[in-house]
Parts: C-alpha cells; structure tokens; sequence
C-alpha cells in the first residue's frame, strides 16, 4: 500500500478546480455593461485645439426704443465744449444711442439772456419712456452746473425733449412735442440738418429773420 498519496500508476491525481462565476448575459449588439461609477449617456465631445472656447452668453438687452431729438445750447464757459460733451453725456444714459448729431450753430439769446448760444440738435434712440427721458435730461443739467437764479437765466447746459417717438404730452412738467420748437430757428436749422422730415418748409421759412450761423 502506497503511503505517499499517489496513484499506484505514477500518475499525479488531478488539481481540484474552483467553479467559475457565471458572467452576466451579453446585451443586445455585443455591449458591454458599464463599470461601476460610469456615467449613462453618450461621451463628452472635446473641441479640437486651437478651436476657440464657447463661453456662456449673458442675457440680451432687449427693449423696444423709440426716436427722440434732443435740442442743446449753452452760453456760459466754455460753451462748445458744453455741448459736445452734451452729446456723449446724452448717448451714454440708460437705453439710450446717439443715432445722429447736428453741426454747432451759434445764435443770439432768444427768451434768454447773456452771450450768444452754442446749439445743436442729437437723434436717439431710447427704451426710456418720455418721463424717464425728462428727468435724465435734468440730472445732465444739473451735473453741468446748471442754475435757474431767475427766469431765462444764462446757461451753462439748456437739454430740450423736443419729439419723444409719436408721443404728444401736456402735463405741468411735460408738453410734446416741444410747444415753441418751430419758432426757434436755433432749433429748426439743425433738426432739419439731420431729420428734414421733421421740419416742415414753411416753418423753416417763418424763421428766416433769426440770424444762425453755423460754425462747426
């Protein structure tokens, strides 16, 4: 009898074998099941280098705007100066563009008193109501160092809403369009410079006798 536990034909018996785990069925069209911590869907697509990176867009300023124009005259200081740093003044307020500026026009003081004006005339585009315009308008003044010490005063910076899209206004603060716009040929010869549609001939002709020249 054999002591050493082998078959007595010299044969090694054979090793015992550890059943194997079934693996899951294959799903349909050969995938393979996802690991652990996989995220479902498609993969991520990456952008090709050098391509430029798409960044989140910010929410669009979009507001209805209407035309307005803008009268500007000054006669104290600096006068020309006044008025064009009126323009940017006026084209940098909320919702608001300078859509075209008129030449500098100088004129003698009409219901108004001191040295002859600067004038000029800017088309906007706004999304401010009328109202809102107004009091823009003021502030721009009264940052302009505009005093009122008595009626017709001189003026470092004169703003008039003259056309505020097709609005018409009679409130004690706000008429429109501006009542005495087409008396003034200080305003009438540089609103027809950039809006001849708005400045009726006869208008224009009823104005002949005021004396504006226009400088710049």
């Amino acid at each position: 009898m054999s002591t050493s536990g082998q078959p007595k034909d010299g044969r090694k018996s054979p090793a015992t074998k550890t059943p194997a785990k079934k693996s899951a069925p294959p799903r349909a069209g050969g995938a393979k099941p996802p690991s652990a911590g996989a995220r479902s869907g498609p993969p991520a697509r990456r952008a090709p280098a050098g391509a430029p990176v798409r960044r989140p867009r910010g929410p669009r300023e979009d507001y209805p705007t209407v035309q307005a124009f803008v009268a500007i005259g000054a006669n104290l200081g600096d006068a020309e100066a006044a008025v064009k740093a009126a323009m940017a003044a006026i084209g940098a307020l909320q919702r608001t563009q300078v859509t075209a500026r008129s030449s500098l026009y100088r004129s003698e003081p009409v219901d108004a008193e001191g040295p002859d004006f600067v004038n000029a005339v800017v088309a906007v585009r706004t999304g401010l109501d009328a109202e809102q315009f107004l009091v823009a308008l003021q502030r721009l003044e009264t940052q302009a160092g505009r005093e009122r010490p008595f009626p017709n005063a001189p003026r470092t910076l004169d703003l008039d809403l003259l056309m505020h899209g097709n609005s018409v206004i009679d409130t004690p603060t706000l008429t429109l369009p501006h009542p005495r716009m087409r008396e003034r040929a200080f305003v009438l010869k540089p609103l027809a410079e950039i809006a001849p549609d708005k400045v009726p001939r006869a208008a224009l002709a009823r104005v002949t006798g005021q004396v504006v020249k226009r400088i710049v």
